[in-house]
């Protein structure tokens, strides 16, 4: 698909009877690294597509007790610390310029039907965590870590900025499941490694996908919520 940022692949299909479109983020076989995903061009796709709630997944770190390895979190602020990243839509010009709101930047209406589909499937998940987001694609010092602590972070991750931001340019809801797959470093008792989190991810998968569909199957279209309204300044959309 041809976007204005370049092309992209995205699948449509049908999950619980709902007309869904997903997006690997990374390309087929995980070519692409978190800081050299075209971040712009799949958000600019889905919506394209039609879509108004983004549902995403990442790998998360845990830099807090309170958070295991092998839980199920789910953001709802997020510390931005990514470095060469472009972070928006409007850069001036014809296109205008955007200060958007980020008040509440993972939806808190998809966050409860998620809530509300865990408790269906019997699954544990918990609401509310603090993201700091990192350049990548290597992991973090553990300076950086305690650094990352001492500001309120609670879990790690290279992926959900600008994603969390462009979705709410372009007046989508926007939640993500976080899947802790490893402590972070420093807090590890043991050199960290791609081959870890990616072991983890595959326990952690069938979790995830049933409680995606068990959400599917609870969302409805309406956007009971004020993402909607996120580009209203720029009259877009």
């Amino acid at each position: 698909m041809e976007t204005p940022y370049g092309l992209v692949e995205p699948i449509v299909g049908k999950l619980a009877n709902r007309e869904i479109v997903f997006m690997n983020r990374h390309g087929r076989n995980h070519a692409t690294p978190p800081h050299l995903v075209n971040y712009r061009a799949n958000i600019w796709a889905i919506r394209d597509l039609g879509v108004r709630k983004v549902l995403a997944t990442a790998a998360v770190g845990s830099l807090s007790s309170t958070f295991q390895l092998g839980e199920l979190v789910l953001p709802d602020q997020f510390l931005d610390f990514t470095k060469n990243r472009p972070q928006t839509f409007y850069e001036g010009g014809q296109k205008g310029v955007l200060h958007v709101d980020m008040t509440e930047p993972y939806c808190a209406a998809a966050r409860q039907v998620i809530m509300e589909a865990s408790a269906h499937v019997g699954l544990q998940v918990k609401n509310g965590a603090c993201y700091v987001c990192t350049e990548g694609p290597r992991f973090e010092t553990p300076a950086e870590i305690r650094m990352f602590q001492r500001l309120g972070a609670d879990l790690v991750g290279m992926t959900s900025v600008p994603e969390v931001v462009l979705a709410r340019e372009l007046g989508m809801c926007y939640a993500s499941i976080g899947m802790v797959t490893n402590e972070a470093a420093g807090i590890a008792k043991h050199p960290l490694t791609h081959a870890e989190v990616m072991e983890s991810m595959k326990e952690l998968g069938l979790k995830v996908a049933e409680l995606i569909q068990a959400t599917f199957e609870l969302w409805t279209p309406d956007q009971n919520c004020l993402c909607a309204s996120g580009n209203g300044e720029a009259g877009k959309f």
